[in-house]
């Protein structure tokens, strides 16, 4: 299934257009908007696909097509669980759609459910018994089972009968690496590259088994330059051949390569540690432990990092950080002994007296052998007079232990044969976004909106469409919760102007509540919080039972106290902590109250949970920020910025189930950071 990327913004709203005449209800024409949807699928725009096939699901719930399109859409999204769903509600509704069984056996698959994805892929097989596909997937599937004889008998399979499949030649590989035998797996790497010159799999991973062997390492690096050529933007690629280029003495090169690494992922952590030692190895200290405090910040028990740097630290003097760093390492392996000697050293310089306890115990340490690296768990030491017949392949001695600490990582997963469904050249997948996880933020009133693809237009309160509809403001109000910047100076001056006629209106007429509100909407656009807060104040004494009053002043409090040198605190802010804490919390106490009596007079409007939710999160109540998402939800069942926002609240109380059945929900309902957010979350 070949998919292509198109950007479709400026296409969205004809789109829109052409189905707007059949979305009335029960009078949607599900064939137009099928056709519609599968064409957005072809074009790789998954979630305004996902979209359409909303729109026929909603009419027609009995038809299989929409579930299993939507299940694809969700698979290229890497909605594991929502495809595998939508794939099971298609064969419910048609048992003979044999893509369904393919499609669930994939999301299956990638979810480790090996076993059931195999049973698809079988049922798949007895309608498609030579689709080399689902057999490679199938295979790849045995081979996670450890059942080797069933994946080599499958690939051999898929050989016999497609002799010129490079992928069943690479699978096969990949099979004889685990079993160890690297000679035929070399064999059958060559056979896939006479096949495809461009098979990148395949040059990696004979790049990868040199590696391995530590062997022919000028042909692993010109595996890697061809790796590299083919797809210049992966950044393992560069880490893999920095090592090599490492290993034949090429520094400046290998450096290069891991400059290049981290400007492609610049939180790439094993570039950066890589890099970090091959400064150290310069003699480029500061800059060194520039590297390792980098690592540090994005994984603080990055021990390998503590452990280099207490070393760069005792050089150049500063010995109190070093036996900081050390005393973390010795806490997570105290069976380390250079960690214990380098701590002696450290306390020796100081006059510590412990200095001489560190040294017996390294000591100590050094007659012992060490069960499994202590980078790979909490290791225990095995002294050699109380077991004899110590196995070795599970044992390290001291020595091997300092060098996997202060040796150069390499990426040993750079490659693997991948689903033939999912093909990883597909583009347009959202989920691979670096975007920052946050949560989505409140919802606002405003005078204008941002619309999307996915969301045309702005979202819905009764009191802001009953006030639009009397034409009493100067411009209709819109709901939004990405409200646009205010970037045109025209705009700007005519808000000024607008508070102008609002000033001269009042000072000579009986002022009415809705010319406060009026004037505290210009303000408020003008992030004049403080201003607007007075008039919304003057507002809710004139008319009590008006909502979007206390809605619209909860909000303002928010941007106010949000707001540089504003009651809220600031990072680092350590004066007059006692007094800024409580102003901050007497701030948003008011904020919760305006919420609360907003939700009073009208309890149906959903956003105000929403906002109190977001609310209620930001200050880690996260129970009562669930159950605020929860009432949203039960308002409004579409509302997918709140089933976003409660699948990032469960994931944060450890409820990875539940945390991956909301952002699934809210992918499905437009929200575009969920995937990005399921595919981090589901690592």
């Amino acid at each position: 299934m070949k998919l292509f990327c198109w950007h479709i913004y400026r296409y969205s709203i004809i789109l829109f257009a052409i189905i707007a005449p059949f979305m009335a209800g029960a009078q949607i024409n599900t064939d137009q908007v099928m056709k519609i949807g599968r064409n957005t699928l072809y074009f790789e725009d998954y979630l305004l696909s996902i979209q359409y096939f909303n729109q026929v699901i909603s009419v027609k719930p009995y038809l299989a097509q929409p579930y299993f399109y939507r299940a694809v859409a969700k698979l290229n999204l890497e909605d594991y669980a929502g495809a595998f769903n939508d794939a099971t509600l298609a064969i419910e509704r048609n048992p003979f759609i044999t893509d369904a069984y393919e499609v669930r056996g994939v999301a299956a698959q990638n979810m480790g459910q090996f076993e059931n994805a195999i049973l698809d892929y079988d049922h798949a097989l007895e309608m498609l018994p030579d689709n080399r596909g689902i057999m490679f997937n199938k295979a790849i599937a045995q081979q996670e089972l450890k059942d080797f004889d069933g994946a080599k008998e499958t690939l051999e399979k898929i050989i016999e009968h497609n002799p010129s499949f490079d992928n069943a030649y690479l699978g096969r590989a990949k099979l004889n690496i685990a079993l160890g035998d690297t000679t035929n797996a070399l064999n059958d790497i060559a056979r896939a590259i006479d096949i495809n010159k461009n098979s990148i799999n395949a040059y990696v991973m004979r790049a990868d088994i040199a590696i391995a062997r530590d062997s022919c390492l000028e042909g692993a690096l010109l595996d890697m330059n061809e790796a590299i050529r083919l797809q210049p933007h992966f950044a393992g690629f560069f880490i893999n051949r920095a090592f090599l280029r490492y290993r034949l003495d090429d520094y400046f090169g290998a450096m290069a390569d891991y400059d290049y690494a981290i400007q492609l992922e610049p939180a790439n952590t094993t570039a950066i540690f890589n890099r970090g030692l091959l400064r150290a190895e310069t003699r480029d200290d500061n800059k060194a432990i520039d590297d390792f405090s980098t690592v540090l910040k994005i994984n603080p028990n990055d021990y390998k990092a503590l452990y280099n740097r207490a070393t760069l630290y005792r050089q150049i003097g500063n010995i109190n950080a070093a036996i900081s760093d050390l005393n973390r390492v010795i806490d997570a392996f105290p069976d380390f002994a250079a960690a214990y000697f380098l701590r002696f050293d450290c306390k020796r310089i100081i006059g510590d007296r412990s200095a001489e306890r560190d040294y017996r115990k390294s000591i100590d340490l050094a007659k012992t052998r060490v069960r499994r690296s202590p980078l790979d768990g909490s290791p225990y030491a095995i002294n050699h007079a109380d077991d004899n017949n110590l196995d070795q392949s599970n044992s390290d001695s001291q020595e091997e232990i300092s060098r996997r600490f202060t040796s150069l990582n390499t990426i040993n997963d750079n490659t693997t044969p991948t689903q033939e469904y999912n093909s990883k050249e597909i583009r347009g997948k959202i989920q691979d976004n670096n975007v920052t996880v946050s949560i989505e933020p409140v919802f606002v009133l405003t005078f204008y909106d941002d619309p999307t693809e996915l969301k045309p237009g702005g979202d819905y309160i009764r009191e802001v469409d009953e006030i639009n509809s009397t034409h009493t403001l100067r411009s209709p109000l819109r709901v939004t919760n990405h409200e646009p910047a205010m970037t045109d100076d025209e705009t700007t001056r005519r808000h000024f102007q607008s508070v102008e006629y609002y000033n001269s209106y009042i000072a000579s007429h009986t002022p009415r509540t809705i010319d406060y509100f009026g004037r505290a909407m210009d303000l408020i656009t003008l992030r004049d919080y403080a201003a607007a807060i007075l008039d919304l104040d003057r507002c809710t004494v004139s008319s009590p039972n008006f909502a979007l009053a206390y809605f619209t002043r909860a909000m303002a409090r928010y941007k106010l106290a949000m707001l540089p040198g504003s009651t809220s605190l600031s990072p680092g802010d350590n004066s007059n902590t006692q007094l800024h804490l409580d102003d901050h919390r007497a701030s948003m106490r008011a904020i919760i109250d305006d919420l609360d009596t907003t939700i009073k007079i009208s309890p149906d409007m959903a956003v105000a949970h929403y906002n109190k939710g977001v609310i209620l999160l930001e200050n880690d109540d996260l129970t009562g920020a669930i159950a605020a998402f929860s009432k949203a939800i039960e308002i409004k069942p579409d509302f997918g910025e709140a089933f976003y926002n409660r699948g990032y609240v469960y994931f944060r109380l450890g409820n990875r189930d539940a945390g991956a059945a909301d952002l699934s929900k809210a992918g499905e309902l437009g929200i575009i950071p969920s995937y990005n957010l399921l595919k981090r979350m589901s690592r």
